[in-house]
């Protein structure tokens, strides 16, 4: 069902709030820039816990949204 909801956010039938906008931008610049707070060369597959940490915020932010299109759906 969430490719419906990305349909619905493609279409503008949804309005997605601009936190998640801008996790969303930051997760994607994190994860290429090559500024990082755990590096992976210095500590190996630990550096990745702050990735998978700004993936994560990034993931409960998409959840909600993806939660209020359905609500919304519902009151339609």
């Amino acid at each position: 069902m969430w490719w419906r909801f990305l349909k619905a956010i493609k279409d503008r039938e949804h309005r997605v709030a601009p936190t998640t906008w801008v996790v969303a931008i930051a997760a994607v610049v994190y994860t290429f820039a090559p500024i990082d707070l755990i590096p992976e060369l210095v500590l190996g597959p630990l550096g990745f816990a702050d990735d998978i940490g700004v993936w994560a915020i990034f993931a409960a932010l998409f959840a909600r949204e993806q939660r209020r299109w359905q609500v919304g759906l519902g009151s339609e």
